[in-house]
């Protein structure tokens, strides 16, 4: 702890009025030594949560504790891992502990060594280790003050670690200002507000600080004060010593952060230019390097001209670590207000000199030195924006390419550099308002063209208001067939429109749509980008041109890579061709960033779509539902309306195969609802799919053939809609129990002649399952065989167990009984772990008509809950939510959802509405069967 606290008395001295809160604080942490504890402080500027943090790194030093510190600056927040840099500065020495790789992208992301960026979960679990491995010897403490001003990486690392802490021997104390925002992770950890003082403990403060000011001053500042421990201290200081002794002399009433901004202009005048240029450079620095800062102060002033910030506890300076910081961020404020243009354009000059290994930071103190437009800064600051975009930082692409073109001396790159800004914020940064605004200062060229990057924007903007695709879509194939890009396959911005222009294509749902897009693919030269010469064949129109592509989807698969707007676009690609498992890890990575905030919302919610449809397919149903919860939160917070339909539909699909019919039809109605007006024909598809699982699965089959053929018309797989592969068997199914024999038989050949079974083993299992189907007398048992028998069938345990029932079915009706028993206790066993009641239903009807008794399980209320399933359905049964429960039974809601899921099952229900009879009807007495 530093010898003087925030109050300017003896660090020895009581916090006045924090008794409370350092007691709190001190017996959370107090265990950190043995369990891990992490704990969040917060509250108003200048309450006193330096102090605080001081008095509480005092303590754990002189109990023992290894304290490591870092501090949020200002100008210090766009610079990548510097606050990561300055908290593990004295573990440099410490890193050879770690093995090669965690080590080598350790050195990286803090700055002492060279390679490429490495991956954000890499370097959280690195520095996770690192402290593990200290700790290990001796207990840690990590304090951090100004969270909000830290950098977005080292953010989401702390973030990282932060959570990861119990049955470790580290501590984490954090403190972030009251109504600011951070991309910290806060979700789950124990947050303590630091209120103002009260006002006893105000005037203990003031009259222990500045005893000579008279009491009815004290009164004065007191009351403007309002519990502010700072302006309880510094408010004084800028009285005369009339004014502290005559209430009459004390100035009029000034809002408090205008009040202290002024006191610390005023302190920070009052010396000398030498100290005044040092604080100047290491104001707009961020980074505290003491080194830095000598290095672009020489000539003009050194390190010993700090002396009189340090008298007068402006500034302090750690001998161990050789780092600057400010007391007060508003001191960092107040010095660069100080300044002059001139001075601050010059120390922002310096540092640039001096920055000639780290390009990024060169290039945003360069942009900040210039006077006028300068083309060779706007460069280097639009390759800086390309990249943070590479490494997943769109936001701060967005701000370097917008400072790019406030120094762009020719408008057309000015309009240029602006429009990919407002592009990036749309496609990847979630900042939609920002870039409407970039958008609005766009200057067309007097041809009145509109640049791609701009139509890009503007169309994205379109259909996520209340815009429709068609429109969209007119505007941006315009654009494209009106550019000056020569049709180069190595145009960025081309490439980029042609993306967003398969996505509006895809959502309108009319092959018509494709033709331009198509066209354009061919005018490329010298030919179409590998990636989205995929995505036009494995995404456009699988059923007919995704074999072909597969070579390389597995090539693209194979070398994902770490770029977000990379690891979606393959995803993509792999939707369709249900080979999203191959690469499954970084679509689980990206979420784990998005969660951390350490990846681009667009990108996250991508993330979210592709890992819901996976695990819907897997059987992890609960899984995927918790996804698309978490995607349409991401949605409402972010304004991104136009993706919520893909949520809705993974939940209409899960709520569609547990039997929850009404939760299903409600949520495809609002994806009718929203879609309909925009011409958002791709949603309506899915929707209809969901639409036809809910009918299927309570016997309408009626009802189920309608919906069905809303994707595809019987005897054709319907082109550029793949989604048609996934709902043919419905319609299969559908026609055949509803006696459409013709049809029936029809669309079977239609899956055959198409190119479904290429593509992977699960919509082989369903084109044979069809065609099984649709074969008369034995031959047909000879193609169910053939499905049951491609590779692991029952990795998609619900595509297996329906064709299991189909084939038991059938099984039955030519009287071969003990295989039909065989296929159909399968099946039924396949639908009970599921929790796929409907289907648990038929099931066992078509087993009793076998002649067997369905099993105990599968009757409702007579399987036997274990302890634990039974406690939390009692508790469940009382109007507990799955959070609640969680919370009484220290689980995850998660798990509580899937225990309730395998619970349903079990007593023959379908939701929780049905539980408290259904326990009722498990403990009354047993009269069945002479029992």
């Amino acid at each position: 702890m530093s010898d003087l606290d925030a109050t300017g008395r003896p660090a020895a001295t009581r916090l006045v009025g924090r008794d409370e809160d350092l007691a709190y604080i001190r017996s959370f942490l107090t265990d950190s030594r043995v369990h891990g504890a992490a704990l969040l402080l917060r509250g108003e500027a200048g309450v006193g949560k330096t102090a605080v943090l001081d008095a509480v790194a005092g303590g754990a030093v002189h109990r023992g504790i290894r304290v490591l510190r870092a501090n949020g600056v200002q100008f210090e927040a766009d610079i990548g891992y510097a606050g990561l840099n300055q908290l593990l500065v004295p573990l440099f020495d410490e890193f050879d502990a770690l093995d090669t790789v965690h080590r080598d992208a350790l050195r990286v992301a803090v700055g002492i060594g060279s390679g490429p960026v490495p991956d954000r979960l890499l370097t959280s679990t690195a520095v996770l280790l690192l402290l593990r491995l200290i700790a290990d010897r001796t207990p840690l403490l990590i304090v951090v003050d100004d969270l909000p001003w830290l950098d977005r990486a080292t953010n989401a690392v702390l973030g990282f670690v932060a959570r990861r802490l119990v049955g470790s021997r580290i501590g984490f104390l954090a403190a972030s200002r009251e109504g600011t925002d951070s991309f910290f992770e806060s979700s789950g950890l124990t947050e303590h507000r630091l209120g103002p003082l009260d006002d006893t403990s105000s005037a203990e403060l003031l009259a222990l600080a500045h005893p000579d000011v008279s009491p009815a001053v004290r009164r004065r500042i007191t009351s403007e004060a309002r519990g502010n421990p700072l302006a309880l201290v510094e408010l004084p200081r800028a009285l005369s010593a009339e004014q502290r002794t005559t209430l009459a002399a004390v100035p009029s009433v000034l809002p408090l952060s205008e009040r202290l901004q002024a006191l610390f202009a005023s302190r920070v005048a009052g010396l000398s230019d030498r100290c005044r240029e040092l604080l100047l450079i290491a104001a707009l620095d961020g980074t505290g390097d003491l080194a830095t800062i000598e290095a672009a102060g020489a000539g003009r002033a050194a390190v010993d001209d700090l002396a009189p910030a340090e008298r007068d506890r402006l500034v302090t300076i750690s001998a161990d670590n050789r780092r600057l910081s400010f007391r007060h961020p508003l001191i960092g404020s107040a010095v660069v207000e100080l300044a002059t243009a001139a001075h601050r354009r010059r120390a922002h000059q310096a540092l640039a000199e001096v920055l000639e290994e780290q390009p990024e930071r060169r290039a945003w103190h360069l942009g900040e030195a210039a006077v006028g437009p300068d083309e060779t800064v706007a460069a280097l600051l639009e390759e800086a924006a390309r990249r943070r975009l590479r490494r997943g930082d769109a936001l701060g692409a967005v701000a370097a390419l917008t400072r790019a073109a406030g120094l762009s001396p020719v408008p057309a790159d000015e309009s240029r550099r602006l429009a990919e800004a407002a592009y990036v914020g749309v496609d990847s940064g979630g900042e939609l308002e920002d870039a409407s605004r970039l958008l609005a200062r766009l200057a067309l060229p007097e041809s009145g063209e509109t640049s791609l990057h701009a139509a890009a924007a503007s169309a994205f903007l379109l259909i996520n208001q209340d815009g429709d695709i068609d429109t969209a879509y007119r505007l941006l194939v315009g654009a494209i067939e009106s550019g000056e890009h020569g049709w180069d396959a190595g145009d960025a911005a081309l490439v980029e429109a042609l993306h967003l222009l398969v996505l509006l294509c895809w959502y309108g749902g009319e092959p018509r749509m494709w033709q331009p897009l198509l066209t354009f693919l061919d005018r490329l030269t010298p030919g179409t980008p590998d990636l989205l010469w995929v995505i036009i064949r494995t995404f456009g129109d699988p059923a007919r041109t995704g074999p072909e592509a597969l070579p390389r989807l597995a090539e693209l698969t194979a070398t994902v890579g770490d770029d977000p707007t990379r690891v979606i676009r393959v995803g993509t690609a792999a939707v369709f061709a249900d080979r999203l498992g191959d690469f499954r890890w970084a679509t689980r990575r990206l979420v784990e960033q998005g969660r951390a905030g350490a990846a681009p919302v667009r990108r996250h919610l991508g993330a979210l779509m592709h890992l819901g449809l996976d695990y819907f397919h897997l059987g992890r149903w609960e899984d995927a539902a918790d996804l698309a919860d978490e995607g349409l939160a991401l949605c409402e917070n972010h304004d991104y309306r136009f993706f919520a339909w893909y949520f809705h539909y993974v939940r209409a699909a899960v709520a569609a195969v547990r039997g929850d019919a009404e939760s299903s039809d409600a949520l495809t109605e609002e994806i009718f609802r929203w879609a309909t007006p925009r011409g958002a024909l791709g949603a309506r598809f899915f929707a209809g799919h969901a639409r036809a699982l809910t009918a299927l699965g309570r016997g309408d089959f009626q009802t189920a053939y309608r919906h069905a053929c809303t994707l595809n018309e019987p005897g054709t797989i319907a082109p550029f809609v793949p989604i048609a592969m996934w709902g043919a068997l419905d319609l299969v199914e559908a026609a055949v129990r509803t006696g459409r024999e013709e049809e029936a038989v029809a669309h079977a050949a239609a899956m055959r002649a198409s190119a479904m079974a290429e593509l992977s083993p699960r919509l082989e299992l369903s084109v044979l399952t069809a065609e099984a189907l649709t074969t008369p007398g034995e031959e047909s048992v000879a193609l169910f065989e053939q499905a049951l028998a491609l590779p692991g069938p029952e990795r998609w345990p619900f595509d297996a167990a329906r064709t299991r029932l189909f084939h038991g079915e059938r099984l039955r009706r030519l009287r071969a009984t003990s295989q039909a028993r065989e296929q159909l206790a399968l099946a039924l066993k396949g639908f009970q772990q599921l929790g796929a009641r409907p289907w648990v239903t038929r099931t066992a009807a078509e087993l009793r008509a076998s002649g067997q008794s369905a099993p105990a399980a599968a009757r409702p209320g007579s399987a036997a809950l274990t302890a634990q399933e039974l406690q939390i359905a009692t508790l469940a049964a009382t109007g507990l939510t799955n959070k609640q429960i969680a919370e009484r039974l220290f689980l995850s809601h998660r798990t509580i959802g899937t225990h309730l899921y395998q619970i349903y099952p079990k007593l023959g229900i379908t939701s929780r509405a049905a539980l408290r009879d259904a326990l009722s009807a498990l403990s009354a007495p047993d009269t069945s069967e002479g029992g």
